[in-house]
């Protein structure tokens, strides 16, 4: 989001999460949001996923944390659109809770998720790291900068404006965006740093922790089959390129600051008939590796 001053701010992922309470039509709590606007025919997946994330928390009272989300998109949901969420309080024991979450636009289901959530115990612990030789963010030119001056493709001056800086993050691509020309080799591979435009805000109903997870929640959707579209040779300004969010899991491992630098380090799993799968994990500046992501999406070319 850019405000009149000009300055870039991350008050777009933070509106799309605030939920204003409804009285529950189908289940045993409902929620209201509204999807962000963007410059493409339909709404951004990943509102829909940090929505119902935000849904989810807010109906677990009891302290656990959640640490699975496993979901499906439907139908595309409109841009600017009321979504209703209706939470299903599927089981509370003493170490897990589950909830349902339905979204609804138009009268129709456009999203559906399960969530998990744990209360946590002592164990074990282990995390995957990453390459020592992915260049710090600092290094890497910002959207903004990378598109300056650059023009190609189906890009407009609404879509380079979001990607500069509508999205709510600072993203830096390793080993070069996928924007307009697929920068650097055609392999499965990539990562992202990623950055709040600012402090991010907080936001009704969850605790600060909360918040963080739905940031990544919010935030992982936008990059994560990009894996699979640099290993096809295909930019996001391709004419004829259609991609939609088909199914989605994601795994919290442990809580981390989402304020600082994190790198989303990505992997193209597969690609054939119209689909492909890209994997991703968070990692800290100093490798903490707080979530994993894996998602299915539709690849289609004119």
């Amino acid at each position: 989001m850019t405000t009149t001053d000009g300055l870039v701010t991350s008050a777009v992922f933070t509106s799309a999460v605030t939920l204003t309470p409804a009285e529950p039509e189908h289940f045993d709590l409902a929620f209201t949001a509204t999807t962000q606007p963007c410059p493409w025919p339909k709404a951004y997946g990943g509102d829909l996923v940090a929505q119902a994330a935000a849904a989810a928390m807010r109906s677990v009272t009891d302290g656990k944390s959640l640490h699975s989300m496993h979901s499906y998109f439907l139908r595309p949901a409109d841009i600017g659109a009321t979504v209703r969420y209706e939470v299903e309080l599927l089981r509370d024991g003493r170490g897990y809770s589950t909830r349902q979450v339905r979204a609804f636009g138009n009268g129709k289901p456009v999203y559906v998720c399960l969530a998990n959530f744990a209360a946590g115990e002592p164990g074990g612990s282990f995390h995957a790291g990453f390459e020592d030789d992915v260049p710090a963010p600092e290094e890497l030119p910002s959207s903004a900068e990378y598109l300056a001056g650059r023009s190609g493709g189906t890009m407009t001056d609404a879509s380079k404006a979001y990607w500069s800086g509508g999205r709510s993050f600072d993203m830096r691509h390793v080993p070069g965006p996928v924007y307009l020309t697929v920068e650097g080799k055609q392999t499965p591979h990539q990562a992202v740093w990623l950055r709040p435009f600012d402090r991010l805000r907080p936001v009704d109903g969850l605790s600060d922790a909360q918040r963080d997870q739905a940031a990544l929640a919010y935030v992982c959707d936008y990059t994560i089959l990009e894996p699979v579209l640099r290993v096809l040779g295909l930019p996001w300004a391709r004419p004829g390129l259609v991609t939609a969010s088909l199914d989605h899991a994601m795994w919290f491992h442990r809580p981390g600051p989402v304020d600082d630098w994190l790198l989303y380090v990505q992997e193209a799993v597969a690609a054939d008939t119209g689909r492909g799968l890209g994997t991703g994990r968070f990692f800290t500046r100093d490798r903490r590796h707080l979530a994993t992501v894996a998602q299915e999406g539709m690849i289609r070319t004119a």
